[in-house]
């Protein structure tokens, strides 16, 4: 702290701070109290509130878990938030460690902004992009006819592969940056001695550029997870009435049934869910927020 005000003055890094506070607060403390406050109370009329029936209960939560449907869409949002999150990290690993350790000068820059360009458009634009190529008289089943691959279109859009592959395009970045970043601090020459040791390529990733990427794989598992287990537009979009996710309940208790206290006690479950899912990441991968933050 004596470092900051050293560096910025009192004057200005008190404002900072002040106003760094301020944006704590108002947006994200007081808004999640509400939200649990919201939580704990029965939806009433105006004129009952304040009375006899205006009492904290467990009511709103005991709904989830009685409720079969919702439940098990609940678990499956789990699940196939974990499974974006691991395909994102598939698919990311290998850009990343080409961006940090074998891309150079203009063909790294070209690569960057390949990258990064796409997502200049908005995300629905981008995801109505997706529902266009996995419809069913798509580019993609109409490629895959005319190779012979398959006898006929292929309905994606009525499961969760559509889900799926949507959402690992949409947060690519929040995988591939954080990896990028963790690896682009590893010595070439380990790489370099243990090849001259006769260790194979899959041994090298395994022994030493996964443990050094560890903080980096840690952060895009977090950021992926919690995005895709709160994503509702990819889901809306590309998603079916067998693919429906935690999020568009959520939705339909605020927006379509009217009923806050029940969205927010959903919301709230969720919320919870996303903070076990980070602290088991940091055991996992045994790093500390610290390591996260660098």
């Amino acid at each position: 702290m004596a470092e900051f005000f050293r560096r910025y003055g009192i004057g200005l890094g008190g404002a900072i701070i002040l106003v760094t506070l301020f944006w704590v607060v108002m947006m994200v403390v007081l808004p999640q109290v509400q939200m649990v406050n919201f939580s704990f109370k029965p939806d009433l009329l105006p004129a009952e509130v304040g009375g006899p029936k205006d009492v904290y209960t467990f009511s709103n939560y005991r709904t989830l878990w009685d409720n079969t449907i919702h439940r098990a869409i609940f678990f499956k949002t789990i699940w196939a938030s974990a499974l974006v999150t691991f395909c994102t990290l598939v698919t990311c690993y290998p850009i990343a460690f080409y961006l940090a350790q074998v891309a150079r000068g203009q063909r790294a820059a070209a690569m960057v902004l390949m990258l990064v360009i796409p997502f200049w458009i908005n995300e629905i634009l981008r995801t109505f992009a997706w529902y266009i190529i996995l419809s069913y008289s798509g580019p993609l089943n109409m490629l895959l006819l005319a190779l012979g691959l398959i006898d006929e279109p292929i309905r994606y859009l009525n499961g969760n592969a559509g889900v799926i592959v949507g959402m690992v395009y949409a947060y690519i970045l929040f995988m591939v940056f954080p990896l990028y970043n963790s690896l682009e601090s590893l010595d070439r020459n380990q790489i370099e001695a243990a090849r001259d040791l006769g260790a194979s390529w899959p041994r090298i990733h395994w022994r030493i550029v996964i443990p050094h990427a560890k903080p980096g794989i840690a952060t895009g598992c977090i950021m992926t997870f919690m995005l895709a287990a709160g994503s509702y537009a990819v889901p809306a979009i590309l998603g079916s009435s067998s693919s429906r996710w935690f999020t568009e309940i959520i939705y339909n208790w605020f927006f379509q049934g009217g009923d806050w206290n029940q969205g927010a006690a959903y919301a709230i479950v969720l919320l919870l869910l996303c903070i076990v899912f980070i602290l088991g990441m940091l055991r996992v991968f045994r790093v500390s927020l610290g390591d996260i933050a660098k």
